[in-house]
């Protein structure tokens, strides 16, 4: 699966899949995708995330290929384009302890179903036991936690921390994200975590005033500022959502405004959620991105991190180690 092939996959989004092939399908809690069932396919050392789904009108179908080794392929307007298998998750994805302490948010982001899902706060002790069993497997190469906001940006933080803390034992790369607090940086830092993710969602600002109308862009810009003295380069991500309406020249100044302040951004395709249909109230303009500005922009990424000296593979956790959403810089491009 080269780059090109990748961003058709994440493009299209939805695949339509036998549940069969599926040992059972991942239904995410957290972000805009929250709420809808996926797998992850493995084509040599690439891998994507897709939406699992029986439709028939599907452009992406899958296909059994060889029973005995798992092999599938992936079928593009009914013709075939690439090949690989189903990868098993750990939790959330593969080979990261990925969870979601609360599954609910007091702010109303309009691509986010999270607010309407009105999901569950897991307890310390849920979180500890899921990690344990995920360490059992073998296969934990990491641990990602992210969260919502039941309460307060600050009480979420404490909350990591302490997750944090007692899952340092395990002597694995921790990353952690969250709406950023005036000293979450330096709190978590100090519990354990390696790395830190604070979302921008988009760098257009008349957009981020309409769809993130709870949050506040610069408080979050200075945070990452903050967040890269204490973390370091490399060591800090933002996710920055193509689609909601927003020019390439507008995707272009934010890349490089983030990177220049040793920030990688993660540019995540929109998805377009059936619990959000008043997305298109707030962004008349928003769509999913296409295959060709999906990788147009991932290419330019690439080089502005390149003439940043920052290099997004270095990242040993969180989406930037998973890369199944993303065309990652300096691992697909």
């Amino acid at each position: 699966m080269d780059a090109k092939i990748k961003a058709i996959l994440i493009a299209e989004g939805l695949a339509d899949i036998d549940p069969e092939l599926l040992d059972r399908p991942k239904v995410s809690t957290a972000g805009p995708g929250a709420g809808i069932s996926s797998f992850f396919f493995r084509s040599g050392s690439h891998r994507v995330r897709l939406e699992a789904k029986r439709d028939p009108d599907a452009r992406l179908k899958v296909q059994r290929v060889s029973p005995e080794d798992g092999e599938v392929a992936i079928l593009y307007d009914d013709q075939e384009i690439v090949r690989g298998t189903i990868e098993p998750t750990l939790l959330h994805c593969p080979e990261q302890a990925y969870l979601t302490i609360s599954e609910r948010c007091i702010y109303n982001c309009t691509f986010c179903p999270v607010p309407k899902l009105k999901g569950r706060t897991k307890s310390h002790d849920n979180i500890l036991k899921m990690v344990a069993d995920a360490y059992t497997t073998g296969n934990m190469r990491a641990i990602s936690i992210t969260s919502g906001i039941e309460h307060s940006p600050e009480d979420e933080v404490k909350r990591a921390a302490s997750v944090v803390k007692s899952l340092v034992r395990y002597n694995v790369p921790i990353g952690v994200s969250v709406y950023p607090t005036a000293d979450s940086s330096m709190i978590l830092k100090e519990a354990g975590a390696i790395e830190i993710k604070y979302n921008v969602e988009t760098m257009d600002r008349n957009i981020f005033k309409s769809a993130c109308a709870d949050m506040d862009l610069d408080f979050v810009l200075k945070s990452l500022e903050d967040a890269v003295r204490v973390f370091g380069r490399n060591r800090v991500h933002s996710n920055f959502i193509i689609g909601l309406g927003e020019s390439d020249e507008t995707v272009k100044k934010g890349v490089r405004v983030l990177a220049e302040l040793g920030v990688i951004p993660i540019l995540r395709a929109l998805v377009l959620h059936p619990l959000r249909p008043d997305i298109m109230d707030v962004c008349p303009g928003a769509a999913r991105p296409s295959a060709d500005r999906l990788l147009m922009l991932a290419r330019f990424e690439r080089k502005v991190l390149d003439d940043c000296e920052l290099n997004a593979s270095i990242s040993e956790t969180m989406c930037l180690q998973c890369t199944g959403c993303d065309l990652v810089p300096h691992r697909d491009v």
